[in-house]
């Protein structure tokens, strides 16, 4: 499956983790990656809207790979998203760019799985803090896969990373997106 994959980090030279899984996702022939912070620095405003919209054409599966910042998207991830999803282009009359792509996003969080669950201290699961992502797919019309969580991130080395980089390869690699988390 074709698939771009978009990358974020609000603090780059610190993950570990978005940086193994992105030179993994790299490895593979039929995957294109956009780093945001490599392409733009912290400027949100920097986009090159057109490029980034072009990138998009002719691929089945756009997944989205950050560390879930304070329960929510990067801020460079945020703002990709209201610059490069314009009325027009991502939805509205005339707007289907998006539309019949595939959705994976793909997150690091530094807590437990158990965390993030309802018996957890935020009360909510991976999932329901991705809702936004979720609703967005399917508002232009994309089908949304199953979020990759990685759980108790920060620090991650040795069998952990190579933990996750298995797994990430094994939903790339899948001509459908298994519906997946990852906890080990």
């Amino acid at each position: 499956m074709k698939t771009l994959l978009i990358v974020s980090h609000p603090y780059p030279e610190q993950s570990q983790v978005i940086q193994a899984l992105q030179q993994t996702a790299a490895s593979l022939p039929n995957v294109t990656v956009r780093n945001l912070e490599t392409l733009y620095g912290h400027d949100t405003t920097a986009f090159d809207v057109a490029a980034e919209q072009q990138a998009h054409e002719g691929v089945e599966r756009v997944v989205y790979l950050f560390p879930i910042h304070w329960f929510n998207l990067t801020p460079m991830l945020k703002a990709y998203l209201n610059q490069v999803w314009s009325y027009g282009w991502a939805f509205g009359p005339e707007g289907h760019a998006l539309r019949g792509k595939q959705m994976q996003v793909v997150v690091s969080a530094g807590a437990t799985a158990h965390t993030y669950s309802a018996a957890g201290l935020i009360q909510s699961t991976v999932q329901e803090v991705l809702t936004p992502m979720k609703a967005s797919a399917l508002y232009v019309g994309m089908s949304y896969a199953e979020p990759l969580a990685f759980y108790e991130a920060m620090g991650a080395s040795g069998d952990k990373l190579a933990h996750f980089q298995q797994a990430l390869l094994a939903c790339l690699s899948a001509p459908q997106t298994a519906a997946t988390v990852a906890t080990a």
